[in-house]
């Protein structure tokens, strides 16, 4: 717990990216020096150029940087900071960081490390809840780790069951399982899982609730006894156990279960003498029965929403509770702005291919703008290079609304006015979640995406007519442009006419081929496999280009490199890379081949084979982790490993040779 009454102007950020900016803007309006910390991959990023000071912490890795206690306590003694503040994710639920910085005699700005030891805990905080009477799912969080006592858990439990790991959150380390066959795998799985992400393998087993809400409640408590509830959020909405779509209030919870729930978690806080922010999460039943999952002793990524409703700065209450004030509201005036708040949602735009099992993605922004009319909490500028080493959540775009219709309405034009070209983003995923008939009725549970999005809704389609004639009129377009070419209207030209040139190009990672007539500057004939149409760059202003293709005008955001450009076309983002003039790739080289590359940047995590070894079509070969995700690679066929390059630790590109099977 923070010193009563401890008085500090100078605030140390433990974090980076969003929330750090986030910190920052609060506490610079309190008139407070603001201290950044940044790993090597994120030197000169957003979060450091904004904060009065910035130092280096180690390597990009987090286990040497955000991780690294040492070297977060020296940046404080340098920067001569007098508080901590971890922000969420990294350290942010760590009682050896908040005890250490105790003992350095820095206010840690969260609860105290008793607190966030009990909670930490899925195991103890489940027996605690149970001591103080709040309804917990039927489950084992026994000491008896071993394979045989799980299952036979299980089994008493029934299926289907929840594996969870003890320590840490995120979707990290949880698995469903339906079948008692399935279950020694996923044991093994999630236990490894757990143990690369928080360094324990222990779990607890929970029963599976068929399509329940996930509902969380804000809380909040000073340092003189008082502890209040803001309401919940409901996080349904989500993909791999981690959320995507929050707001507040939930559709589903009436004002009289939203009492209860507050009581109960307001008596839950007060039973571990909590102090600061904190949140409970609840699963709530299609009957209406709520059950106790963990508690999150931190500001959460969605507080956003509640901040809307309320008309609150959170951060600003965690600043003047670790001061030692009282808190700003009673119960009572939170409980009348709840009633008039509106309604608030929030998104989270995230470095992830939907279309590729949400895949996560790495590489450069060549072009962000942040959409207006509502909130948006970011990091990005153009240029800024998105790395595999952490979270995949770039930015939260949260719209204000006075009902939920209003707020959905708000939040779908932000949508479309939101751009991000560089790399993959869920951005047109988010767009289809929030404008489904589904959502808008409030029909939402965690198991919406997998209900109305399944995987085989989501597999990569052939880029349409359109996308392709765009693509090659701004790939010429973009080729004349570049310094030192030729100009736009001399290409393809000859003595006698026009001569079409060759334009060569994937788009979205499908080979196009087409031949392209220059008519004049900025008129273009396209051709192939039969067919032509004429192409007219209309207008060009600053990357939004209006492009007839035939008869039909259409709006183009573009961003364009050397040999590629990136451009949004009908609310849809397409990638198009020139291969006029590149080598073709070797036919071993591609799918199917036996050549096992890596789908993504990352850390191989675990090789599960050895050179020279037998393997079933469909086994699992390794395993590589980014951004909070492991995605295990399979044997494409039954053959034998006929070569292996990689190791565990070894970080991987995308495309990157991982092994060969040769076919048996």
């Amino acid at each position: 717990m923070a010193t009563p009454h401890a008085a500090f102007r100078s605030i140390l950020i433990a974090n980076r990216g969003e929330i750090a900016l986030r910190i920052q803007r609060t506490a610079r309006r309190l008139g407070m020096r603001t201290i950044a910390v940044y790993a090597e991959a994120d030197r000169g990023a957003p979060h450091c150029c904004e904060a009065d000071l910035a130092l280096p912490i180690g390597a990009s890795a987090p286990q040497a940087s955000y991780l690294n206690i040492e070297a977060l306590l020296d940046a404080a003694r340098r920067s001569g900071a007098e508080a901590v503040h971890p922000g969420y994710g990294f350290l942010a639920e760590s009682d050896a960081f908040a005890r250490a910085c105790g003992e350095a005699g820095l206010v840690f700005i969260g609860p105290s490390a008793e607190s966030i030891r009990a909670m930490g805990n899925k195991a103890g905080a489940k027996r605690l809840m149970e001591a103080a009477g709040v309804p917990c799912v039927p489950g084992y969080h026994g000491d008896d780790q071993s394979g045989a006592c799980m299952a036979k858990e299980a089994a008493r439990i029934g299926y289907p069951v929840m594996i969870k790991a003890v320590a840490g959150g995120g979707g990290r380390g949880m698995r469903r399982v339906d079948q008692p066959q399935d279950f020694v795998a996923a044991l093994q799985s999630a236990r490894s899982e757990a143990e690369n992400a928080f360094g324990s393998g222990a779990l607890i087993l929970e029963k599976a609730i068929d399509e329940p809400r996930h509902i969380e409640i804000q809380v909040f408590a000073d340092q003189h006894g008082n502890v209040v509830h803001l309401g919940e959020r409901d996080c349904s909405v989500q993909r791999r156990h981690q959320k995507l779509i929050e707001e507040s209030p939930s559709p589903a919870v009436s004002p009289e279960l939203r009492a209860r729930m507050g009581e109960v978690s307001v008596a839950a806080a007060r039973a571990i003498g909590y102090v600061g922010a904190g949140t409970l999460e609840f699963l709530l039943s299609p009957g209406g029965a709520f059950y106790f999952m963990e508690m999150n002793t931190r500001l959460q990524v969605e507080h956003a929403v509640t901040e809307a409703v309320v008309g609150v700065d959170l951060v600003e209450w965690q600043l003047r509770v670790a001061l030692g004030e009282v808190l700003p509201l009673t119960q009572d005036e939170i409980d009348v702005r709840l009633g008039q708040g509106g309604h608030a949602i929030e998104v989270r735009l995230c470095a992830e291919d939907p279309r590729r099992e949400f895949l996560p993605q790495s590489g450069t922004i060549n072009r962000w703008r942040a959409p207006g009319e509502v909130r948006t909490d970011h990091a990005l500028v153009d240029g800024l290079v998105v790395s595999p080493y952490y979270d995949s959540m770039l930015a939260k775009i949260i719209a204000h609304g006075t009902d939920r219709a209003d707020a959905s309405r708000r939040l779908a034009h932000a949508l479309d006015d939101c751009l991000l070209l560089g790399l993959p983003t869920n951005r047109a995923f988010l767009r289809e979640c929030v404008t489904h008939p589904a959502f808008l009725a409030g029909e939402v549970s965690t198991a919406f995406i997998e209900r109305h999005f399944p995987s085989s809704a989501r597999k990569p389609s052939l880029p349409d007519g359109p996308a392709r004639q765009a693509a090659a009129a701004l790939l010429t377009h973009v080729r004349g442009d570049i310094a030192g070419r030729y100009p736009a209207e001399l290409q393809g030209w000859a003595s006698s006419r026009a001569y079409p040139s060759l334009c060569r190009f994937t788009l979205d990672g499908e080979d196009v081929e087409m031949r392209v007539r220059t008519l004049s500057a900025g008129r273009w004939e396209l051709a192939w496999d039969g067919e032509s149409i004429r192409a007219e760059l209309v207008s060009d202003t600053r990357g939004r280009l209006t492009l007839a293709l035939g008869d039909s005008l259409h709006q183009l955001e573009y961003a364009a490199t050397d040999a590629a450009c990136q451009f949004v076309l009908d609310g849809h983002e397409h990638s198009a890379v020139d291969t006029t003039y590149a080598r073709t790739e070797r036919q071993g080289a591609l799918s199917g081949s036996g050549r096992i590359s890596s789908p993504m940047n990352g850390r191989v995590v675990a090789v599960h084979v050895t050179e020279g070894e037998a393997v079933a079509a469909g086994q699992a070969l390794l395993v590589v982790e980014a951004m909070k995700m492991e995605h295990s690679i399979a044997a494409p066929f039954a053959g034998q490993v006929s070569g292996l390059f990689t190791q565990v630790g070894a970080q991987v590109a995308p495309g990157g040779l991982l092994m060969e099977i040769a076919a048996a």
